[in-house]
């Protein structure tokens, strides 16, 4: 491989970001039971997750909030930790951009962070009700974990990532300035999240008149 000028592929670190908390305050149920399809019912269902990035000053870690209706990240986070300020932080750039109506859905897994008190407190002060897929089953929260696949395969696993820094610029470009508004879904009939919004926005005005 060395004469040739080869070099293998390694597989990415893996680090463990759903952890248990056996001290966690009261389980919400699933509210969402894999009903994942677009709508036009925006701000009503959200689901997020948090992944994992490997830079080389340390493991830094992205939350996200996504709105099932439209697949846009209408919040998210970075650090360099996972406690629950990360999801509080992206849960509330969320509320603060779309301003839900009470009730919004806002799907996860069984992390520490999302049973927290401190997040049902914060949810509770937003109008969010909180919504569990079950314990160890992935499937329940298939559209966050598709969108993380998605990020690594379009953007992480292309480069490294010398400083957290330089990683939040380029999450902070791909979010807002590819994904969002320019990356097509077959899901969404080839268009992406911000058109199928404004076509919602569109057949409602037109509706309305």
């Amino acid at each position: 491989m060395v004469q040739a000028g080869l070099a293998g592929r390694c597989k990415r670190r893996w680090r463990k970001t759903t952890i248990a908390d056996p001290d966690a305050g009261a389980q919400a149920v699933d509210l969402i039971n894999r009903h994942f399809g677009p709508s036009a019912e925006l701000n009503t269902r959200w689901c997020g997750d948090i992944t994992y990035i490997a830079t080389w000053e340390g493991w830094a870690y992205l939350a996200t909030v996504i709105d099932l209706a439209s697949r846009r990240v209408v919040g998210w986070a970075l650090a360099d930790h996972m406690r629950t300020e990360l999801v509080a932080d992206a849960l509330t750039v969320a509320c603060t951009r779309r301003r839900p109506a009470a009730g919004v859905i806002f799907h996860s897994d069984h992390g520490r962070q999302y049973v927290s008190h401190d997040y049902q407190a914060l949810a509770g002060r937003h109008g969010v009700r909180l919504s569990l897929g079950r314990k160890g089953e992935c499937w329940d929260n298939a559209v966050a974990e598709s969108w993380f696949a998605t990020f690594k395969a379009e953007l992480i696993g292309t480069r490294p990532w010398p400083s957290l820094a330089g990683l939040r610029v380029a999450v902070f470009d791909y979010i807002e300035g590819w994904y969002n508004t320019r990356r097509v879904h077959s899901t969404l009939g080839y268009k992406s999240p911000a058109a199928y919004e404004l076509m919602i926005h569109n057949h409602a005005a037109t509706t309305a008149a």
